[in-house]
């Protein structure tokens, strides 16, 4: 019998949630020197062994961390005054807009959503002769036709994986 707990370290979206902020730390490992890259916002996910599926993370469809509504032994922990240990650092989504505004032309679209790409496509100009954004425009054609294979990144994105034994 799986009667035990798992807690694992998860992707959390600083703009909505108060993510815990792992920095990289150049004296105790590589970092690239790209604040985009070497920081990372995280929450931590405590789920009963025994209600995780068996399946591959970076398969979209497993849902091997999420809480389902009502879950026995199910958590997700943000970051807040009374989950924050000693050396831990909390991110304000109000803050981080405030910080990292979002432009409408970084909104990406999902390149399933036919609608959102169909915008998208729409209000890009591209000036003469700008092959590069020629090319990308192409591309966002073939993706709504359907003729490029489109792979997702699994959301499954997790770190230092810990079991808890009840």
């Amino acid at each position: 019998m799986k009667d035990y707990i798992i807690e694992a370290e998860v992707d959390c979206d600083p703009t909505v949630e108060t993510c815990f902020i792992y920095e990289c730390d150049p004296e105790a490992e590589e970092c690239t020197g790209d604040p985009e890259e070497d920081i990372w916002y995280y929450k931590i996910m405590k789920r009963n062994a025994a209600n995780i599926p068996l399946c591959d993370p970076a398969d979209e469809n497993c849902q091997a961390l999420v809480c389902w509504e009502d879950e026995k032994d199910c958590e997700e922990i943000l970051c807040t005054e009374e989950t924050i240990e000693e050396g831990q650092v909390c991110n304000d989504p109000e803050q981080y807009l405030l910080d990292n505004p979002v432009e409408e032309d970084e909104i990406e679209c999902d390149p399933l959503d036919e609608e959102c790409v169909e915008v998208e496509i729409e209000d890009v100009i591209c000036e003469e002769g700008e092959e590069e954004c020629e090319a990308e425009l192409e591309d966002m054609a073939l993706i709504e036709e359907g003729e490029n294979e489109v792979v997702q990144e699994s959301l499954a994105d997790t770190k230092n994986v810990s079991v808890e034994v009840e």
